[in-house]
C-alpha cells in the first residue's frame, strides 16, 4: 500500500500518545485545568461546538491536526471544491458545494460553469413550487393539489423526508405529504390510502428513472390514479419527474417540461439540495429553501477557509478518527434535542455509513485499521428512556454528539428548560459519572452500591445553535457532510462511491424471476434454496 496511513508519523506520534492518555479520566482533566470548558469551543457561523467533554488534551488535537495535514486534507479540500474528479472509482467530480454556491460563482466541470446550470433548475424548481403552493397548478379535473407524494428511496427518500420533519414548523399547512420509499407494498398503500386522486401530486426520484424499488412503487401509484381517473392524459398533470432520463421520463407519461435535472458529481446522499428537494421547496416555500441553501454555503466557506484548528467539521471527522481507530469504539450516537430532527440520525445513518463503510483504500488495497461507525440515535428526551442505559454503564464506549437549540419553535413555558437542562446534564453524567465514594455518601448499601456506579469517562460534543431554522439545518448537513470528507481523506477511502451497495441488487434481479415461475431450477447455496422453496410454499 502507498503512504500507509499506519506508517505515517503523525500516526505511530498518536499511537504513542494514546499510550500515554488512553486511562486518563476526564474527571482528572478538568480538575487540572479550570478552563478546559473555554479552551476546548468552537464558535463560528452561529454554532457553539464543545469538545472539551473528550478524552483528548492540546497534544491530541495537534497530533490529529498534524495528521490531517500530512494526508493532504487541504489540498484534497481544494480538489473538491474546484471541480476536480476526486471520486476516482467513477472518475466524477465532487460538488454537491455547488448547488448551494451563489449564483454567480464560476465552478468549471468539463468546460461548463456548472453553478449556471444549478440556479437555473433551481429557478425552475422556484416557478412549480410557487405555482402548487398558490393552487395554481391544476389536477387533471381541474381542482388544485393539496397532496404531494414523494416517491424515491435513499438520497432520493432520506433527504426531502428529514428536511420535511424538521422543517415541519415552516411548511404550508395546508398541502399534506407523504414519502414513499420500501417497495413493501404497505408503504404506499397506507400513504395514498386517505388521499383523493384529483388532489394529489406524485413527485417521482430517480436519476437513472430505472430504480427497482422507486420505479415499482411509481407504477403501482399510476395504476392507482388511473383506476380513478381513468384518462392516461391524467398522468401529466399528477406525475413530475426528478431525473436525467428524458426517454424513460416521456415514456411513462410525464411531460418532460415537468423534469427537473441534475448531475452525475452529485451523489443521491448529498443531494437533498438539488432537484431532490423539490417536496422541501414546495413544503417551505423558496425563500425558505434558499435561507437553507445559505446555511449549507456558510458551512462550505467555513470548512473551506477555516484553519484546522478552528474548523468545526476536521475536528468532528478527527475525533471520530481518534475513538474509532484507537479506542476501538465502534458507533457513534446522534441525539437532538429537537423533536423536528427526530429522522436527523436516520439521515446521517446513509450520509457515514454509505460514505466511509469501505476497507479498500483509492490504491486497491485493504487497510489495516478500522474505518467509519455505526451511527444511530433518537431524539431526546425519549431516547433517555430506552437506549441511554447502555451508553452509561454498558461496556461499549460510544461517542455522543447533542444537539440543541436555545430557543423553541413552539415556547411552551417550562418545556425548552426542561429539555435543554436533560441535554446539558446528560453530557455531564457521561463524563464525570458517580464514583463508590459518592453512592455511598448517599447512603446506599454496600449490596447496591456496585450497581448505582458510573464509571463515567465516556465522550461527547455538544452543538448549541439559536433556533432550528432553514438557514440552521443547511449548516447543520453541510458540518455532517465534511466531517465524513475529513475521515474519508484521513484513511484514504473515497466517501463518494457506494459499490457495497450493488450485490445484493443484482441477486435479487436473479431471484425475482425464480419467485415468479416454480419450474424455474434453483443454483444458490443449499440455504438460499430453501428460503425460497419456503417463501413459496
Amino acid at each position: 500500500m502507498k503512504n500507509r496511513l499506519t506508517d505515517s508519523p503523525a500516526w505511530k506520534a498518536l499511537y504513542s500518545h494514546f499510550q500515554e492518555i488512553k486511562s486518563t479520566s476526564l474527571r482528572s482533566l478538568f480538575a487540572g485545568d479550570a478552563k478546559r470548558g473555554e479552551r476546548f469551543i468552537i464558535k463560528d457561523t452561529g454554532i457553539y461546538f464543545d469538545y472539551s467533554k473528550h478524552r483528548i488534551t492540546t497534544e491530541t488535537i495537534d497530533l490529529l491536526v498534524r495528521l490531517a495535514r500530512e494526508r493532504g486534507l487541504a489540498a484534497n479540500i481544494e480538489a473538491m471544491f474546484s471541480g476536480e474528479k476526486i471520486n476516482i472509482t467513477e472518475n466524477r467530480a465532487v460538488l454537491h458545494t455547488a448547488l448551494r454556491a451563489p449564483k454567480g460563482s464560476i465552478i468549471m466541470v468539463d468546460q461548463k460553469n456548472v453553478v449556471t446550470e444549478v440556479h437555473s433548475v433551481l429557478e425552475k424548481m422556484t416557478r412549480f413550487a410557487n405555482s402548487v403552493r398558490r393552487g395554481e397548478w391544476k389536477g387533471y379535473t381541474g381542482k388544485p393539489i393539496r397532496n404531494i407524494v414523494n416517491i424515491g428511496i435513499g438520497g432520493s427518500d432520506l433527504g426531502p423526508v428529514m428536511a420535511y420533519e424538521a422543517l415541519k414548523f415552516y411548511a404550508q399547512h395546508n398541502l399534506t405529504f407523504r414519502f414513499v420509499s420500501n417497495i413493501d407494498g404497505n408503504d404506499l398503500a397506507e400513504a395514498v390510502r386517505d388521499l383523493q386522486a384529483e388532489e394529489t401530486l406524485f413527485i417521482v426520484s430517480s436519476k437513472t428513472f430505472t430504480t427497482l424499488e422507486t420505479m415499482t412503487n411509481a407504477r403501482r401509484a399510476r395504476t392507482w390514479l388511473l383506476e380513478r381517473l381513468v384518462s392516461e392524459q391524467a398522468i401529466a398533470r399528477h406525475f413530475v419527474a426528478v431525473s436525467t432520463n428524458e426517454k424513460e421520463v416521456s415514456g411513462f407519461g410525464i411531460d418532460t417540461l415537468n423534469m427537473f435535472g441534475f448531475w452525475d458529481w452529485v451523489g443521491g446522499r448529498y443531494s437533498m439540495d438539488s432537484a431532490i428537494g423539490l417536496s422541501t421547496m414546495i413544503a417551505i416555500g423558496p425563500d425558505n429553501f434558499y435561507a437553507m441553501l445559505d446555511g449549507f454555503h456558510q458551512m462550505d466557506e467555513h470548512f473551506h477557509k477555516t484553519p484546522f484548528e478552528r474548523n468545526i467539521p476536521v475536528i468532528m471527522g478527527l475525533l471520530g478518527i481518534w475513538y474509532i481507530d484507537f479506542f476501538n469504539a465502534q458507533t457513534q450516537a446522534v441525539l437532538p434535542y429537537d423533536n423536528y430532527l427526530k429522522r436527523f440520525p436516520a439521515y446521517l445513518q446513509q450520509l457515514t455509513m454509505e460514505s466511509n463503510g469501505k476497507h479498500i483504500t483509492l490504491d486497491g488495497t485493504a487497510t489495516d485499521y478500522q474505518t467509519g461507525a455505526v451511527y444511530w440515535g433518537e431524539p431526546g428526551t425519549n431516547g433517555q428512556h430506552s437506549f441511554y442505559q447502555l451508553i452509561h454503564q454498558g461496556t461499549s464506549l460510544i461517542p455522543c454528539d447533542f444537539i440543541g437549540f436555545r430557543k423553541s419553535l413552539n415556547p411552551l413555558p417550562l418545556h425548552q428548560d426542561y429539555l435543554i437542562a436533560n441535554m446539558i446534564a446528560q453530557g455531564e453524567a457521561l463524563a464525570f459519572g458517580k464514583s463508590a465514594d459518592e453512592v455511598k455518601k448517599e447512603g446506599v448499601s454496600d449490596t447496591l452500591a456496585p450497581h448505582k456506579v458510573f464509571e463515567g469517562n465516556r465522550p461527547s460534543s455538544t452543538f448549541f445553535m439559536e433556533r432550528l431554522t432553514p438557514e440552521y439545518l443547511g449548516k447543520l448537513v453541510a458540518m455532517y457532510e465534511h466531517a465524513v470528507f475529513t475521515q474519508g481523506v484521513v484513511w484514504g477511502i473515497n466517501p463518494f462511491d457506494q459499490m457495497g451497495v450493488e450485490l445484493g441488487k443484482v441477486l435479487a434481479m436473479k431471484i425475482i424471476p425464480e419467485l415468479q415461475d416454480r419450474q424455474k431450477p434453483l443454483n444458490h447455496d443449499s440455504s438460499t434454496n430453501d428460503l425460497i422453496r419456503y417463501y413459496l410454499g
